[in-house]
C-alpha cells in the first residue's frame, strides 16, 4: 500500500513538471534554453539558481519572457516573446523557478 502510494505521489508531482515543460517546448523555448545545461542562453537550473528566494523573481522572469533582456547572462540578448501571453509568461516562470 505505501509502495502505490509513493507511486502516485511520485506520478503526480511529475505531471506538473512535464505539462510545463511542454508549455516551453511549444513556445520555442527549449530552443535556447535546457533545464540543465548551457545551450544559447542558461540553463534553467542556472536561472532558478540565481533568482532563489527573491519574492518578485517569478514576475521578473515572466517579464524577461515576453519583453526579452538582455546583460545579465552575457551578451547574447533575449529576444521578445509576442507568441507568450502573460498567463504563459507567469507559468513558464513558475516552472523555472522550481528546476533544481
Amino acid at each position: 500500500m505505501k509502495r502505490a502510494l509513493f507511486a502516485l505521489a511520485a506520478v503526480t508531482a511529475c505531471v506538473p513538471v512535464l505539462a510545463d515543460q511542454a508549455l516551453a517546448t511549444a513556445k520555442n523555448c527549449m530552443a535556447c534554453h535546457a533545464t540543465d545545461k548551457k545551450l544559447v542562453g542558461p540553463a534553467y537550473k542556472d536561472v532558478a539558481a540565481k533568482y532563489a528566494g527573491q519574492k518578485d523573481a517569478a514576475a521578473k522572469l515572466a517579464t524577461k519572457i515576453m519583453k526579452g533582456g538582455s546583460g545579465v547572462w552575457g551578451a547574447v540578448p533575449m529576444p521578445a516573446n509576442a507568441q507568450v501571453n502573460q498567463a504563459e509568461a507567469t507559468k513558464l516562470a513558475a516552472w523555472v523557478l522550481t528546476i533544481k
